[in-house]
């Protein structure tokens, strides 16, 4: 049903468009004058404003021709590096590069795959809900720009995002939330050789702390990691202060919090037992989520799919996406696998018939949500 001619020339003049995180302006206007083209009602927030990055998230609105669920669809339209001056070409069913750059199928490869499936709506006349697109800058920087939308101009019942690894049929249905934590340790120095049994060792502190904390696969949801330690000045200096940086994630939030607590908690009853004192500087990233097959978004994906001739796999990350963000802001959300290959590397490519499938499914998805 989709004029893949057209899908595939719209994805080549998308990857030639460059837009490293944090230089989006380019592609930003570019995407808004086409979501006027197809109908849309478009805003923007000012997340610019509040990061490094030039332009600001895209909120464009579609008002339904018929009953169902206001839906909601996302991409990102910024690029790991080296993303300038993309070299696209096809060879053997896929979209490939030059290989100087990455091909940035992630995520252009998902905002053709929309804006086909809406141009197919169009000239169709095919009835559906309500309908928000959502761009987001920043996702490869860390999700800067959805965590830092203005979440008020969400307006969706569900959301469906295309951006995941796997081919098309692939559902996340679960996604792990973060917090991450820098713990500061103060002992109190001294000559090692001379008199160490003045000093209060940070060193020791902070790992006596650790070997206290669940770390690693704590369950089938949690992880806990420490990522950095660092500190000390001599050999012979009783080390004073320690920084260690960390981090939690769970699929289950109250898991994500409960780990938090463990961990920080470590860090300071151990500070207080050896007279040493401790700062644990908590930053929550984002929620974590996971669905059962009788959530209604889930179930929705599951019929598109079905929809397309594809069979379902569910699959749960590990990783963050835009979708946890969503989740966070009480709009249920799955991560659609939409086929791209070996992303953020030279050898990224796309192969054509995930392409056209991609935008089959979020046809299906609108088919699935009208009532």
């Amino acid at each position: 049903m989709i004029n893949q001619e057209r899908i595939l020339a719209e994805f080549l003049e998308l990857v030639q468009i460059d837009s490293e995180t944090k230089e989006e302006a380019a592609i930003a206007e570019v995407l808004k004058d086409k979501l006027a083209s197809l109908g849309f009602s478009v805003e923007e927030d000012d997340v610019a404003s509040k990061t490094e990055h030039s332009a600001n998230n895209l909120f464009a609105n579609l008002e339904g021709t018929a009953k169902g669920p206001a839906i909601l669809f996302s991409c990102h339209m910024d690029t790991v590096v080296p993303g300038k001056g993309v070299k696209p070409s096809i060879k053997d069913g896929y979209v490939v590069t030059d290989g100087t750059t990455i091909l940035g199928a992630d995520d252009k490869a998902g905002i053709a795959a929309i804006f086909e499936a809406i141009r197919t709506l169009k000239e169709k006349n095919l009835p559906h809900p309500s309908i928000q697109v959502v761009l987001t800058v920043g996702e490869e920087s860390g999700l800067v720009g959805s965590r830092h939308m203005d979440a008020s101009k969400l307006k969706a019942e569900m959301g469906f995002i295309l951006d995941s690894t796997g081919k098309v049929g692939e559902i996340v249905k679960a996604g792990a939330g973060q917090y991450r934590i820098v713990t500061k340790i103060h002992g109190k120095a001294a000559h090692a050789g001379v008199n160490p049994e003045d000093g209060i060792s940070a060193i020791t502190v902070a790992s006596k702390a650790i070997s206290r904390m669940p770390l690693g696969r704590i369950d089938e949801d949690t992880t806990a990691n420490i990522g950095r330690f660092e500190g000390g000045r001599a050999y012979n200096i009783v080390t004073d202060y320690v920084e260690i940086w960390s981090e939690a994630r769970s699929m289950v939030n109250e898991k994500l919090e409960a780990q938090v607590k463990k961990m920080t908690t470590a860090f300071e009853e151990v500070a207080s037992e050896l007279g040493a004192t401790c700062e644990n500087d908590v930053k929550f990233m984002y929620s974590g989520y996971k669905f059962d097959e009788g959530t209604p978004v889930l179930q929705k994906a599951i019929a598109a799919v079905k929809r397309v001739d594809r069979e379902p796999k569910l699959t749960n990350s590990g990783g963050g996406s835009d979708g946890n963000v969503f989740n966070g802001h009480g709009i249920p959300s799955v991560n659609f696998g939409i086929g791209y290959e070996e992303i953020h590397t030279k050898n990224e490519r796309m192969p054509l018939e995930e392409l056209y499938k991609a935008s089959e499914l979020v046809l299906a998805v609108i088919a699935e949500c009208v009532e």
